[in-house]
């Protein structure tokens, strides 16, 4: 079997655009990768059609390890996101073929089942008007649907200095959520590498009597003394990673022990095997893994593979309940949240399949988003106004 070309399909809301890549093969069989890209996705077409020349056409795609090799170090240059994540499209989607190839899903292929379901928690459903009553009204929701966790930025626009009036109003905004979903959901506080570590510990402590599962990038991501300054001096658990695109990078961050679990994002970060070996390493440092996962059906499939066979996974992320719900039907059999938890695809490869149709319905768009915004969390075009 030979690869003989790929298409890809943007599919467009007024604050992401996803991209979907799908790789031909000469025997009929066609598999699918995802990535998110914010601001960069043209530069990451422009990529993939040179890729597609210089090391896909002719390729066998059940050889997924060369094939990525060559993508990564092929070209000399060092790889950063828009690289990783093309290789991260075309890897999920050589598993995907291969998948079907062989007639077995993706974690079979990695190991095997070691979970029949997998944890959400959601995301994107804190769109509505930013008081503790719209919040709270909004989390009830989430609870309503089933999921026994959530995530939340509460800091509006906060940047490395939160002043008082500020930090009141987003401890108010978490006591309304708490008080929504009660004691026993998790409720996850995302920082957005906002802070200065003086201004995070002040802030952890602050939110300490609402039991957070995990404070995420408390600081911004370039420096990982200031991490372990935050670490060292907070009992909730730091989550981080998502803007880390090689696993060879997270090397200091293991070493430093300043993270209790990782968030490399699939999509971003290689594929599912390269997200597979990081999870490993992870494990010897006994952290766990919560994906980033701010995509569509894809890859979230892709997720739900690596969830199904790696021991240390916590928690997958997910946003199509309630940011853009209308993309689910781009995808055919996207998973989909019951009671909480996503149940394990046993479909061959990634068990999904693109609809090229449904995703013409939504055209490409000049998304923006802006975490320095007002109104940022709305998720409207424009990313917020300043």
């Amino acid at each position: 079997m030979r690869i003989t070309g790929i298409s890809t399909h943007v599919v467009g809301t007024p604050w992401r655009n996803l991209t979907y890549v799908q790789v031909h093969t000469d025997e009929g069989l066609t598999g699918v990768g995802e990535t998110r890209m914010l601001g960069r996705t043209d530069a990451l077409l422009g990529y993939l059609a040179e890729a597609a020349d210089h090391h896909l056409t002719g390729s066998d795609p059940f050889d997924i390890e060369d094939l990525v090799q060559r993508m990564k170090y092929g070209d000399y240059g060092r790889a950063g996101e828009i690289v990783m994540s093309a290789v991260a499209c075309v890897e999920t989607a050589c598993w995907d073929i291969k998948g079907k190839a062989l007639g077995v899903p993706v974690w079979q292929l990695l190991g095997g089942r070691v979970r029949d379901r997998v944890k959400a928690y959601a995301n994107g459903w804190y769109t509505t008007e930013r008081t503790p009553e719209g919040y709270h009204t909004a989390a009830r929701a989430v609870v309503e649907r089933g999921y026994q966790a959530l995530k939340i930025d509460p800091f509006g626009t906060g940047h490395l200095e939160l002043d008082p009036a500020g930090t009141r109003y987003a401890v108010s905004l978490i006591e309304a959520v708490r008080d929504a979903i009660g004691p026993d959901r998790e409720l996850m506080v995302e920082m957005h590498g906002r802070f200065s570590p003086a201004t995070a510990v002040r802030l952890a402590r602050e939110l300490a009597p609402f039991d957070p599962a995990w404070l995420e990038e408390p600081v911004p991501p370039e420096n990982l003394k200031a991490l372990a300054k935050v670490a060292g001096k907070v009992d909730t658990p730091i989550a981080t990673g998502e803007r880390i695109h090689d696993r060879i990078e997270f090397r200091e961050l293991f070493e430093s022990q300043a993270a209790d679990i990782v968030q490399p994002d699939v999509g971003h970060f290689g594929g599912i095997l390269e997200t597979r070996k990081l999870a490993a390493t992870a494990e010897t440092h006994y952290m766990m893994i919560a994906p980033h996962n701010v995509g569509g059906g894809v890859l979230t499939a892709a997720s739900l593979q690596l969830a199904g066979c790696t021991p240390n996974f916590k928690i997958l992320e997910h946003f199509n309940d309630f940011a853009d719900s209308d993309i689910k039907r781009v995808v055919k059999g996207a998973p989909e949240v019951v009671d909480g938890y996503f149940t394990l695809p046993d479909a061959p490869g990634l068990g999904v399949e693109l609809d090229t149709d449904a995703a013409a319905e939504f055209p490409q768009q000049p998304a923006r988003f802006d975490l320095w915004a007002e109104g940022w969390e709305r998720r409207e075009a424009g990313g917020g106004h300043r």
